[in-house]
């Protein structure tokens, strides 16, 4: 009973982002061997034009969070996810998970994606914000959903130096939760309808709900 209560929370969650509605980002074209093309996660996020728009279940402020913490710091560690030529997975929170972050932040509920954002930066700061994206990428490694199913309880190592949890919770669905640092707040899910984003290159994504955390915030 306890999965099937999870799997129709995430399914709901889904939906309720607008996943069901709204375009993944370009899938690049796969390359002649798996995880050996060279187009970056970049590439592929600002593929729809880098704007903020409507729609919850897309990715953009992450994106925008991360050309803001290039500007602001161009020599920072984010800067891999525009060299395709590192290997590199990454989960991506959607909008809505960023809109959830702000309410917890500040008890307010803000619609705009841009004042989400510009709401982000004023409250933690780009440094935060810098540490927070590199906790979503794990470097060195092209890992295929196919192969997370296969890593229950596994530990990853990020590029902010923490760890994460994969438990799989159910394959079939598939449904699986990441165990971030961040002991008393939801762990996020991946979305099953957003895997393998850029897959055949070896910077490969796979979008989340929820924000993965690599400390205890409010």
């Amino acid at each position: 009973m306890r999965i099937r209560s999870i799997a129709t929370t995430v399914a709901t969650a889904a939906l309720l982002t607008g996943a069901a509605l709204a375009p993944a980002p370009a899938q690049a074209a796969p390359a002649a061997k798996s995880g050996k093309g060279t187009t970056s996660l970049a590439e592929v996020l600002t593929s729809d034009g880098n704007r903020f728009d409507r729609r919850n279940g897309d990715y953009d402020i992450v994106t925008e969070a991360v050309l803001a913490v290039l500007a602001a710091k161009p020599d920072s560690a984010v800067g891999v996810l525009a060299d395709g030529n590192v290997a590199l997975t990454a989960f991506i929170p959607n909008d809505i998970s960023f809109k959830r972050l702000a309410y917890e932040l500040t008890g307010q509920w803000i619609r705009s994606e841009k004042k989400v954002f510009n709401t982000l930066v004023e409250t933690v700061g780009v440094d935060a914000i810098e540490q927070v994206l590199l906790y979503h990428v794990v470097p060195g490694a092209t890992v295929t959903s196919k192969q997370a199913l296969a890593s229950d309880g596994a530990e990853l190592t990020t590029a902010q130096g923490a760890t994460f949890t994969v438990d799989v919770l159910y394959k079939k669905l598939p449904l699986v939760q990441l165990r971030d640092q961040d002991t008393d707040d939801v762990d996020p899910f991946l979305d099953p309808r957003r895997l393998d984003i850029n897959k055949g290159n070896k910077q490969i994504a796979h979008g989340i709900i929820f924000v993965l955390r690599p400390l205890d915030l409010p």
